[in-house]
């Protein structure tokens, strides 16, 4: 199907690309059917998770892997539920700023996609993490 994305135009996103949120994104619990558009420029580190419903609504996500040295998100037994069995994926949503040096991500609450069945939540860690963690702090 055609879809209109934010910053890339009309895409066509097949059924398997689509990605149903069990439990949305903070704040915007209306729009539960999203995708996520890769740009190979900048790799695949960043992607954009596009709203299928609303246009305008996207987030930019960040592979959260680069910490990997002390962030090991815990997915408690409730969420696995939610989730489903799989094969998992985070992400967490990237605050860009101009000075993308000072840009933030939130370590807090990543987004989990459930990769073999497309299901993803914004989940609430227990674990101690930043809402707001700086982007170059602890990378890799």
């Amino acid at each position: 199907m055609i879809y209109k994305t934010r910053d890339f135009g009309e895409r066509e996103i097949p059924d398997s690309k689509v990605i149903i949120f069990k439990q949305p994104i903070f704040g915007f619990d209306d729009y539960k059917r999203y995708t996520l558009i890769f740009d190979e420029e900048i790799g695949d580190q960043i992607v954009w998770l596009q709203s299928l419903e609303e246009p305008g609504l996207c987030f930019l996500l960040f592979n959260p892997s680069q910490f990997e040295e002390f962030y090991k998100p815990e997915i408690t037994e409730e969420n696995e539920k939610l989730l489903g069995t799989g094969e998992y994926v985070c992400w967490s949503v990237l605050s860009l700023k101009e000075d993308f040096e000072t840009s933030t991500v939130n370590l807090k609450s990543p987004v989990i996609i459930n990769s073999t069945t497309g299901v993803a939540a914004q989940i609430l860690l227990e674990q101690d993490y930043p809402v707001r963690h700086p982007i170059m702090e602890g990378a890799k």
